[in-house]
């Protein structure tokens, strides 16, 4: 099972007892602006074992990209910057290999695949051509073998006529197609783990539930370790076992996928899957949550949603709250998560602040 994790804890088995593929422990990365310095991840821990599906979401500069980039070791340096932690894959400590080591690792154990499949596809190559590139370059096969295997890839991620269409160029496929074509060359080398970063941005809903359950069954056939990052709540209801939400570079809460859409434990969660569209509310405006995202660089004292929450307290303004165990396998970063669970909402002064209460301390571990 994927979990949280804090800083330092051990993560050699999951909850389930299957060992940790991925163990993203205390990671940090900043980003030196004009502004001043960008704290884009702040503290992110979590696990992956073989053969689970691990979504993370937030709203865009969340840092929930930022995160997979500095795992799969493509950070942009400078101005990127990786400060502290560690990304343990298999045990080894990614972060203390040498950049010849990190390639070695890259599609061969760990692959990504990416938003936006027409800027990332070479437009002067066609696709068989690129899809058989990894087997020349990564196992030494002949251009003969090598184009056999991309038709195979094609066929198995559900490119029709496949042998037709292997010399076919990207501009020649939808954008459903050359979505599938990503997740081939994410494939091609039989990597234990797989990053997909808005796989589904830009795709109609049918195309979008295609492109889902595609990733759900070479996951479970293939046992893989599926990261799956979006800030869209309705495309992993069905997918993921755990979820992740960050926030402002930081995890606010990690729970199994059914306890996230039952009954969330952070108001941020709670906020995410109210303006979800919904069809018992019918003709009732979507619910948005006030306000923007902090500026990374100007991040908001205690918690850091505290400024656009319904619950906030003056603890919240001055305490950054913990990732608090709400149950095994469950975390949520609020100072009043059982009142979140209830589903209440204290009353409100005319300020807009919340009166001070005998929980406004916040609830102990």
């Amino acid at each position: 099972m994927s979990t949280a994790t804090s800083a330092g804890s051990p993560a050699d088995t999951a909850p389930d007892g299957s060992a940790v593929l991925l163990d993203v422990r205390d990671l940090q990365v900043e980003f030196r602006t004009r502004d001043g310095v960008a704290k884009a991840v702040n503290g992110v821990g979590y696990t992956v074992s073989a053969g689970q599906t691990l979504a993370v979401l937030g709203e865009s500069g969340s840092g929930k990209s930022v995160t997979a980039q500095a795992v799969m070791g493509i950070l942009d340096t400078p101005p990127g910057r990786i400060t502290g932690g560690e990304v343990l894959f298999r045990g080894r400590d990614l972060l203390k290999l040498k950049e010849e080591e990190r390639r070695k690792v890259r599609g061969a154990e760990m692959a990504m695949i990416f938003q936006d499949a027409l800027s990332s596809l070479n437009p002067v190559l066609s696709v068989g051509a690129q899809l058989a590139e990894m087997f020349t370059v990564h196992r030494g096969m002949s251009r003969k073998d090598a184009r056999a295997r991309a038709v195979e890839l094609m066929e198995r991620v559900g490119i029709p006529a496949a042998r037709e269409r292997v010399g076919d160029y990207p501009h020649q496929f939808s954008g459903g197609m050359r979505q599938r074509i990503m997740i081939a060359m994410a494939l091609a080398l039989k990597p234990a783990l797989i990053i997909a970063d808005e796989p589904t941005t830009a795709l109609d809903v049918t195309v979008q539930a295609q492109v889902m359950e595609l990733l759900a069954d070479l996951q479970r056939e293939l046992r893989m370790g599926l990261i799956l990052i979006t800030h869209d709540l309705g495309v992993v209801a069905d997918v993921a076992d755990t979820i992740a939400v960050m926030y402002a570079g930081r995890i606010v809460e990690t729970a199994p996928v059914h306890d996230i859409y039952r009954a969330p434990a952070h108001p941020y969660t709670r906020g995410l899957l109210e303006s979800i569209p919904r069809l018992d509310r019918k003709g009732r405006a979507l619910y948005a949550i006030k306000g923007l995202p902090p500026n990374l660089t100007r991040i908001p004292s205690g918690c850091a949603f505290h400024p656009r929450c319904p619950l906030a307290r003056a603890v919240c303004r001055s305490g950054e709250p913990p990732l608090y165990e709400v149950s095994p396998g469950r975390r949520s970063a609020c100072h009043f998560w059982r009142e979140t669970l209830g589903g209440g909402e204290p009353p409100r002064d005319t300020a807009g602040v919340p009166p001070r209460d005998s929980s406004e301390e916040g609830p102990r571990d």
